[in-house]
């Protein structure tokens, strides 16, 4: 058995999920202040609600 053997070939090596391009913003966990005060004042309105029910 030679070494090459044992070793992946090119398309078993570009086709890992290792070895994939990211996708831009996939991954992002940053939110604007905007969005911060929007989802903020969703749930106090919603403890509210909840509250007077």
């Amino acid at each position: 058995m030679s070494h090459r053997d044992e070793q992946p070939t090119k398309a078993e090596v570009q086709t890992t999920k290792a070895n994939k391009m990211p996708i831009p913003g996939e991954n992002d966990t940053e939110f604007s202040a905007e969005e911060a005060a929007e989802i903020f004042t969703e749930n106090q309105s919603y403890e509210n609600e909840s509250e007077e029910n």
